[in-house]
């Protein structure tokens, strides 16, 4: 009765926190739409704004510069990292009716709210008249400025964005046990990303001239002219004023975009894993999982440092991601330092291109997601990524050639993306290899510590390539006003954004050379599920393979979901004074008409199949029939060559693997028994 009561008086028992989704299975509207499309969407836009155009804000409006702006972002890559480790830390430890991740999202809008308040409208900020242009404004910081703006820079990017993020990240492991309705929402999420930062990099760069107000002057004379005059002469100066008022309105309407976001993602979701918990069927899993103890970070990181393989991934997502970023927080530079329009150099021209290119280099982005698994399939994953990272270094090497030629740098960042897309797409399953072989060689998985290295390296490198790009800023006198004339801006950023992730590229094809793990892969599972089925009979229990156990969960989850249904179509009809056996009837055989409709498709995909293998088949075996006996003979003995080089290199490959496993016995015996 206690217990009861006490959890009457949970906030989220109140109807008004309560989520909207009712049914007991995942379904495309509203959760899928609203839940995992339209809501995250609107509340990542305002990280891939900020993660674009921030950095022009702060020098082009507010005027930072100096070590302040080189050392905030890097200073604040340390507070980011604490901040995803602790979001993750309160997601494991929170337990609510409303979930364990939802409630943290809804916490990011009052965080959200004070950040950009203080990034954009707390922070005072004084305006000087422009030296070169009186009539022009400029951004002269206070001291108190420069600490108000650290602060909301840091309680964004370590604070806020994390406690969104991380628990928005979350959500499709804990929506529901069903393997197929993950899936979807899945592939459903992937396309939020997608398109908030399509949004960001192929919409907002055409209106960017809205945001940092510009005024066109005669360079030689000093005479201000019409914003439609173009020429070698003219030249266009932020006016830092109005445009800190333009951003002020902006980052209402922005507020307001993201808060709506939150509210649908968080209404319009659902944590049915989490609800389990609160049944009392699940309360004694719930508290026998709650005693269990992860493996120390020490022993974990033992593990990792005596792993090649380890080291390898690391070391290939600090590249990927740190060239990544250098690409990403330059464009808007890049573009308007490179390509002026009628001689003209600014904010809006810049912003043509670079909208211009994103379209474009979304294209192989796309294009990826159709050809690398089936690549990967073929050839693996490690020579996949190996591959296009030699692609991504040509295509880099190629916007050297005219950095000023907007065809040809368009040409370089295109044959860059299709070189990146294995590393973008298939890199964590490489990594779920590492992680396998991990377990089969030493008897124990480090999930836990490398994919807190793996987060904290994809959050901090932003700050470290923005940091990188202001240190070039300073160093080489950054001034919107006299791009037309600073030759060493234009080749520094030239080595920023095309030459960083070039370079990177490079680096990852030296690494991916190393890459062998995927040979292990078969022996990897084979002995992981030895090992499974030893400690269960040491135990005495019964071992029942991974395969077998995962089939026999879906089949429990599909039946759970069943009933779950007809509870619902129960208390509908009683709601709405339905016949419930006619109702059910319906539904029966709705379900019936959709398993036919399937079973036939499967049978007619299987009989295609085997229709396909077997003309291939006869196909070989009439070019066999018309060879000559000696052509014939020497066809055997080719197949016979191949077959004792395989043997052979599958013996090699067996006797290293259990060279491993012996190296690393007691190793294994130690964690398997634990």
């Amino acid at each position: 009765m206690a217990e009861a009561a006490k959890q009457k008086k949970s906030v989220f028992d109140n109807p008004l926190l309560s989520t909207k989704v009712k049914s007991a299975n995942v379904k495309i509207f509203p959760e899928g739409g609203l839940g995992y499309f339209i809501g995250p969407t609107l509340a990542l836009l305002s990280n891939s704004i900020l993660s674009s155009y921030l950095n022009r804000y702060m020098t082009d409006v507010l005027g930072l510069k100096g070590l302040y702006l080189t050392l905030l972002p890097v200073i604040s890559v340390i507070f980011v990292v604490l901040g995803n480790i602790l979001v993750g830390r309160l997601m494991d430890h929170s337990r609510t009716r409303a979930g364990k991740a939802r409630p943290l999202i809804l916490l990011s809008i009052p965080l959200s709210i004070l950040a950009l308040l203080f990034l954009f409208i707390f922070t005072p900020v004084a305006f000087g008249t422009n030296p070169e242009h009186p009539q022009l404004t400029v951004g002269n910081p206070s001291n108190v400025t420069l600490a108000l703006f650290a602060i909301g820079y840091n309680l964004w990017f370590a604070v806020a964005y994390p406690f969104y993020f991380t628990n928005h990240s979350a959500l499709i492991n804990l929506s529901t046990r069903n393997s197929k309705d993950r899936s979807l929402l899945a592939t459903i999420s992937n396309a939020t990303s997608l398109a908030a930062m399509g949004l960001t990099s192929m919409v907002l760069p055409f209106f960017v001239g809205l945001l940092f107000n510009e005024t066109k002057f005669d360079k030689v004379t000093g005479e201000v002219l019409e914003s439609t005059a173009t020429g070698d002469n003219v030249i266009a100066v932020v006016d830092a004023q109005p445009s800190f008022n333009a951003w002020r309105v902006f980052i209402i309407a922005l507020i307001v975009i993201t808060v709506i976001g939150c509210l649908v993602e968080y209404y319009f979701t659902r944590e049915r894993i989490t609800e389990e918990s609160f049944s009392l069927k699940a309360e004694g899993e719930a508290q026998v999982e709650s005693k269990k103890k992860a493996l120390p970070v020490k022993e974990q990181f033992k593990i990792c440092a005596s792993d090649k393989f380890w080291w390898i991934m690391m070391g290939f997502f600090f590249l990927y991601q740190l060239g990544g970023m250098l690409k990403n927080v330059s464009q808007t530079y890049y573009c308007q330092s490179w390509f002026p329009i009628d001689g003209v150099y600014s904010s809006t021209n810049g912003g043509t291109f670079q909208g211009t290119l994103s379209i474009i280099g979304a294209i192989p982005t796309a294009l990826g997601m159709v050809i690398v698994w089936p690549l990967a399939n073929k050839i693996g994953k490690g020579r996949s990524i190996l591959f296009g990272a030699i692609l991504a270094t040509i295509g880099g090497a190629i916007g050297f050639i005219a950095p000023d030629n907007f065809a040809c740098v368009t040409a370089s960042f295109v044959i860059k993306a299709l070189g990146s897309t294995p590393a973008m797409y298939i890199s964590l399953a490489l990594l779920a290899d590492v992680l396998d072989h991990q377990e089969a060689v030493k008897g124990v998985r480090t999930d836990g510590l490398t994919m807190t290295i793996y987060g904290a390296i994809m959050a901090g490198m932003t700050g470290i390539a923005t940091g990188i790009l202001n240190g070039v800023l300073d160093a080489t006198n950054y001034d919107p006003s006299t791009l037309a004339t600073n030759d060493g801006l234009r080749e520094a950023l030239k080595w920023v954004f095309i030459g960083g992730e070039t370079l990177c590229y490079a680096g990852i094809f030296f690494l991916m050379i190393f890459m062998a793990v995927e040979k292990f892969s078969d022996l990897d599972h084979k002995a992981i599920e030895e090992d499974q089925k030893n400690v269960a009979l040491s135990k005495g229990e019964e071992y029942v393979p991974a395969k077998v156990r995962l089939q026999l969960e879906e089949e429990q989850a599909m039946k759970d979901s069943w009933e779950a249904q007809k509870q619902e179509l129960k208390a509908r009809c009683e709601k709405k004074n339905l016949n419930y056996e006619e109702e059910l009837k319906k539904l029966e055989d709705s379900k019936a008409e959709k398993e036919r409709v399937a079973a036939e498709k499967k049978k007619a995909n299987d009989e295609k199949k085997a229709a396909a293998k077997k003309a291939k088949e006869e196909e070989l075996q009439n070019k066999i029939n018309a060879m000559t006996a000696e052509e014939k003979a020497h066809y055997e003995q080719g197949l016979a060559d191949k077959k004792a080089k395989k043997e052979a290199y599958d013996k090699k490959v067996a006797e290293e693997f259990q060279a491993l496993r012996d190296e690393n016995a007691d190793i294994r015996q130690k964690y398997l028994a634990l």
